[in-house]
């Protein structure tokens, strides 16, 4: 049996701190005007701190009896008190102190390598001080972006600028307080809520920071120029999703720094964006997982890189048309949604008829499977059909962009029909249909007629569970 008594060890080693007969070092803190000398002992600060032990292992006391003095500039005096009654009793209060001063009490902790108190002040600073570490951003920043032991609050400030970097990375000076490594930490997250040419332009300005000689135009650039930025941003230029541009953003802020870019790589992306039917590399970055309201506004599509490659799909059909109206972003605006607006043919020509540029997103009920169609064209109740070669239909499951089939219309004069008593029709391939026009749709099919490819593996009638209308707007 053993009984352990720290509380009293602890007041013996404290009132040791404050004892000025057997000290056997002497400890300079501080830089002028606010320096301070403090007497402590040798074999306590070597066996508490590593980073003081390899310090006065040099220093130790020589034969003329004059005492060990050792210096620590980087460290004021009143945090240096603090750390010492830690060292020397276990003792840390907090309650007395402003948050400031929990910052500094970890980097000074970190500078003598007292990896117990690392660890608990991070941990206490994220669990009670978040709020006041989003208030005074940058200072938490630039302190632990200093090391590689605050590991903890590193992932806690990479984690707040991607879920809020309109709040934090654009407030404060990210060129001069983000080190390459935190850079990266950022970038490589999938849940970074940043448009990707946003991304872009930040590792641009980081990388000319880096740089102060180079012009931010880069029409001035010599190949030395280029090759130096190309060395700068070696660990960034892979993780940024260029794949995820609109062909406006790549035309405009990618295509003035292709010298930046890998040849093969950049020539992908060029094909991406003028060919249709062109297949990038499988080992692309998929687009990042952005908060979905904040681009569609959605019951049926929760995954943002369906919306994003369905979105691409499109602009790849405008380029095709006219190359020199290179499409910007998109933007979603919900036209109907069956659970909010019914589910009867009068409802959908209603809210949608003479409105161009629509995808459709139809639920298959009982399921996860979603099937759907864009439409260049408007819609109409009249009867007849619409003729366009840049529609297509898709299908998905389970919200995942890797079960995302899309098929491009084959046969450009049946590519939609319109009819008072069906909703959204794609040729014969995908329609719903009622017996009338202000009841509830009965019929839901699928069959493989006039698009190219079969989005299905059975062509079969099938149950509505909801849809959804959206018109696309720049």
């Amino acid at each position: 049996m053993s009984t352990q008594f720290f509380s009293k060890l602890s007041q013996n080693y404290i009132e040791l701190l404050k004892d000025d007969e057997y000290y056997d070092i002497t400890i300079e803190v501080g830089e002028d005007p606010n320096v301070k000398i403090f007497r402590a002992h040798m074999n306590i600060l070597c066996y508490r701190s590593p980073y003081l032990r390899r310090i006065l292992s040099s220093n130790k006391k020589n034969n003329d009896n004059v005492l060990t003095h050792i210096k620590l500039p980087n460290i004021s005096p009143e945090i240096f008190q603090i750390i010492l009654e830690y060292i020397y009793g276990g003792i840390l209060s907090l309650n007395e102190h402003d948050t400031s001063d929990f910052l500094k009490i970890l980097a000074a902790a970190d500078n003598l390598h007292l990896q117990e108190l690392i660890n608990y002040l991070q941990k206490f600073l994220i669990e009670n001080k978040s709020e006041w570490i989003v208030q005074n951003f940058e200072f938490t920043q630039q302190i632990s972006s200093t090391s590689n032991n605050l590991l903890y609050l590193q992932e806690f400030c990479t984690k707040l600028m991607a879920q809020s970097p309109e709040k934090i990375l654009l407030s404060f000076n990210f060129t001069l307080l983000l080190s390459e490594n935190s850079l990266i930490s950022l970038i490589k997250r999938d849940d970074l809520q940043m448009k990707e040419v946003e991304v872009w332009e930040h590792v641009l300005k980081w990388g000319l920071a880096k740089n102060p000689t180079l012009t931010p135009d880069p029409k001035t650039w010599s190949d030395d120029d280029f090759k130096n930025m190309e060395n700068t941003l070696e660990h960034c230029l892979p993780l940024v999703r260029f794949f995820s541009l609109s062909s406006k953003e790549f035309s405009q802020k990618v295509r003035p720094y292709q010298k930046l870019l890998n040849r093969q790589l950049y020539e992908d992306l060029v094909d991406s964006f003028m060919d249709p039917d062109s297949k990038p590399n499988e080992n692309i970055l998929l687009p990042r997982n952005i908060k979905i309201e904040k681009i569609i506004d959605s019951k049926i599509v929760t995954n943002l890189s369906i919306v994003k490659t369905i979105s691409r799909q499109i602009d790849k059909m405008d380029i095709r048309n006219n190359f020199a109206h290179l499409k910007e972003s998109y933007k979603f605006e919900l036209l109907l949604r069956g659970s909010r607006d019914g589910f009867t043919p009068k409802k959908f020509h209603e809210l949608c008829d003479n409105k161009p540029n629509t995808v459709t997103f139809i639920k298959i009920k009982g399921t996860e499977e979603i099937i759907g169609g864009y439409n260049p064209i408007i819609w109409k109740s009249s009867g007849g059909r619409g003729e366009t070669k840049d529609s297509f239909i898709f299908s998905f499951k389970n919200n995942n962009v890797k079960d995302l089939i899309i098929s491009n219309v084959q046969d450009k004069e049946h590519a939609v029909m319109y009819h008072s008593r069906f909703g959204p029709q794609f040729g014969h391939d995908i329609y719903i249909y009622s017996s009338t026009e202000s009841t509830d749709y009965s019929t839901l099919c699928y069959k493989k007629k006039y698009y190219e490819k079969k989005i299905r593996d059975t062509e079969e009638y099938l149950f509505i569970g909801d849809y959804e209308v959206f018109q696309m707007l720049k």
